[in-house]
């Protein structure tokens, strides 16, 4: 007789012959067999999260050490500004190797480009809402089109087929072959403009080989060339170009700068000694230019810079001082079956809150950048070699660290001893006590970021094995876990297995009564 169970026991149906619920009856003996499991996900949890909490701790400290970095720089202290007498002829501005003074400029011209436009309108491009082609447009009686165009790039032979191209193909390839030309087509004015893309004399338009006159103009009665208004009809586009290889160039900006006289430029923008000059009119206008620190954008990047560090000391005391909830466990999968997905995100909240609640580490890291920010900076020049004496202080214990800024102490600072102030934040040692105090705090950041790293990873790693230890930790756990995963495994299916042999036994049980009961009816019937 074959077995009802054994044809369904690979579908792991129980209580065919018995009636038992042998499905409930194994997962409630698994679901105790199940907690060491449950307890090793909870533990593996913790350290994800504890290494989430670590790796943003990191990023941003990065980013501060980025801040402090520009606070390392002697340009950042260095900042200067300069104004013109004369916006309309010249505009300044300056940067760190500006050197204060006033300075005298007369521009004698601009620099300029070249620009070729359409002497009058031509035929109109389009008819019936479709663009003609250059044989329609113009009336052409040829059926290829060839010149050589140069400029400051380069020239490049052009060739069209008059009786598919337009004018707007001719514009496109133009501009593809970066000649330092641009080419454009205005259907409002119907003009053609050719325009140079740079100034000063290597910029030039230059036509040869246009044997049909498309860009260029043959000679008039009068001798001379290119002039739409003398010729009749010999200039397509109607451009101001003559054909034999004559260059239209643009002209240098000329200028003296003080006693430094005939100066040229091929733009109207030049920097001389770190001051930037834009020039707007020629014709031999005037201006002065007067270059003077710029105490505001120095106050300003160390007020940012200020701002920063307390962003990053309450980030990392927020986690030193966050609540511990010792209740909250992550949750189990069965634990979030049962909850909505409101309660679940306010569980987990509290389940990840103060796992770094007091760690040696980040106290360490907190504690030796708090000692930076009031260290003395030993053997400078100035009266300023703590961060107190230009208005930078803490205000009470309780705050741990935060720093408030004197604005009004700082600016008369920056204002009587820039150099003083500067040599502060970025003296120069071999000695680390004896650094100014953003050297000092830039390796203070980077020991912390090397700290954290070998702790946890870091999130930007490009290697695919987390060696920190907390990578390690987790990498252990989960071969524990893959261990025990498989030893559940063969117990559940140990249990399967004896089930189903009781099941098989019953059901024989069954069968074997079943025929007494069939045998013995048979003989009463006699």
């Amino acid at each position: 007789m074959t077995s009802i169970l054994s044809t369904t026991s690979s579908l792991r149906i129980g209580g065919l012959a018995s009636g038992i619920d042998t499905d409930s009856i194994i997962k409630e003996l698994m679901k105790a067999q199940r907690i060491p499991l449950d307890r090793l996900n909870q533990d593996k949890q913790i350290l994800l999260w504890q290494q989430e909490d670590y790796r943003a701790i990191y990023d941003s400290l990065r980013a501060f050490r980025d801040k402090v970095f520009n606070m390392k720089l002697q340009a950042t202290y260095q900042a200067r500004k300069a104004s013109s007498s004369n916006e309309a002829a010249v505009s300044a501005s300056a940067n760190s190797n500006a050197v204060p003074g006033m300075y005298t400029l007369t521009v004698k011209q601009l620099a300029t480009g070249v620009s070729k436009g359409s002497q009058a309108a031509l035929p109109e491009e389009t008819e019936g809402g479709l663009t003609k082609t250059l044989k329609a447009q113009f009336n052409l009686s040829y059926d290829n089109l060839t010149f050589t165009l140069e400029g400051a790039n380069g020239k490049k032979d052009f060739s069209f087929n008059t009786n598919t191209a337009n004018i707007y193909t001719v514009a496109a390839e133009i501009n593809a072959a970066n000649l330092g030309i641009t080419a454009s087509y205005d259907a409002t004015l119907n003009r053609f403009f050719l325009t140079t893309t740079s100034t000063g004399t290597a910029a030039k338009i230059k036509v040869t080989n246009d044997v049909h006159y498309f860009l260029s103009g043959d000679k008039d009665a009068n001798g001379g060339v290119g002039d739409p208004a003398l010729e009749s009809g010999n200039n397509t586009l109607k451009l101001l170009l003559k054909g034999d290889g004559t260059a239209y160039t643009g002209q240098d900006a000329e200028f003296d700068f003080g006693d430094a006289t005939g100066l040229k430029s091929a733009t109207n923008t030049i920097t001389i000694n770190g001051i930037t000059l834009t020039l707007k009119q020629g014709g031999g206008a005037s201006a002065t230019i007067t270059v003077f620190n710029d105490t505001d954008a120095v106050f300003n990047a160390i007020k940012d810079f200020v701002s920063a560090y307390n962003e990053i000391i309450d980030k990392i005391n927020g986690k030193l001082t966050e609540p511990r909830y010792r209740d909250y466990l992550p949750l189990t999968d069965e634990q979030r079956e049962q909850l909505s997905d409101e309660q679940e995100k306010k569980w987990e909240e509290k389940a990840r809150s103060g796992l770094l609640r007091g760690d040696s580490l980040l106290e360490s890291v907190v504690s030796r950048i708090r000692a930076t920010m009031s260290a003395i900076v030993p053997g400078l020049a100035a009266r300023y070699d703590t961060l107190a004496d230009v208005g930078i202080t803490t205000l009470s214990y309780e705050e741990r660290g935060k720093l408030y800024i004197d604005e009004a102490k700082l600016k008369e600072a920056l204002q009587k001893d820039p150099d003083g102030v500067m040599n502060l934040f970025t003296r120069s040692s071999e000695n680390y006590a004896e650094k100014g105090i953003a050297m000092r705090l830039y390796d203070d950041v980077n020991s912390a970021m090397a700290l954290i790293s070998a702790r946890a990873g870091t999130s930007s790693s490009y290697s695919t094995a987390d060696n920190s230890a907390i990578g390690r930790q987790i990498a252990a756990m989960n071969e524990r876990i893959s261990t025990l995963e498989e030893r559940l495994q063969q117990m559940e299916d140990r249990y399967w297995r004896q089930f189903t042999a009781m099941e098989q036994a019953i059901q024989q049980m069954n069968a074997q009564s079943a025929w007494l009961a069939q045998q013995l009816g048979m003989g009463q019937g006699r």
